[in-house]
């Protein structure tokens, strides 16, 4: 099919018809590059091959080749791992963690399932243009910051001081395996 200037129908697609017309319209002929500047071919190493005076990148080692001082640097994690004090500091965060995350998960639960099924009780004006919702909506912010409040009132009270301990007695240790001094 002809379009009103005898050209096919759908032409001027792709770059070469688009060539074409800037040459018939007197428009410049040379090409437009775009160049993104977030894709970096040098950056990314793609811009020169490994022969063109650059070393070839390095392959680091396998996990499994033997390093004697990381093998006992491991043992040292290992062992402060199955350490009371590690093991005490665990346990006060998981008894602080989790009684706390499956009270604000149900009380958010509970606001979605009530905003869900019971939408007269949500309506229900409490103080002017104040209803049962928006109180829950606020009060689900007020709990957020509530929870952070005393979360790090609880770490830096029972945890930060006895984890401090125990990564300043692991560094030392990883030091003397390494050689380095005390």
């Amino acid at each position: 099919m002809q379009s009103s200037d005898d050209r096919a129908r759908g032409a001027g697609d792709g770059p070469e018809r688009s060539a074409e017309n800037r040459r018939d319209h007197g428009a410049p002929t040379h090409e437009v590059w775009h160049q993104d500047p977030w894709y970096d071919l040098s950056a990314l190493g793609w811009d020169e091959p490994y022969d063109a005076g650059a070393p070839a990148p390095t392959v680091p080692p396998a996990r499994g080749e033997p390093d004697p001082a990381a093998a006992r640097a491991r043992e040292v994690y290992v062992e402060v791992q199955r350490s009371a004090a590690f093991q005490e500091v665990r346990s006060r965060y998981r008894r602080f963690v989790v009684p706390g995350v499956a009270v604000f998960l149900s009380w958010y639960v509970a606001y979605v399932i009530a905003a869900t099924t019971a939408p007269g009780l949500m309506a229900r004006p409490v103080v002017g243009a104040v209803n049962v919702a928006m109180l829950a909506g606020l009060g689900q912010f007020l709990t957020t910051f509530l929870l952070t409040w005393a979360y790090t009132r609880h770490a830096r009270l029972r945890r930060d001081r006895a984890a401090l301990e125990l990564r300043w007695d692991t560094q030392e240790l990883t030091r003397e395996t390494r050689g380095g001094a005390r």
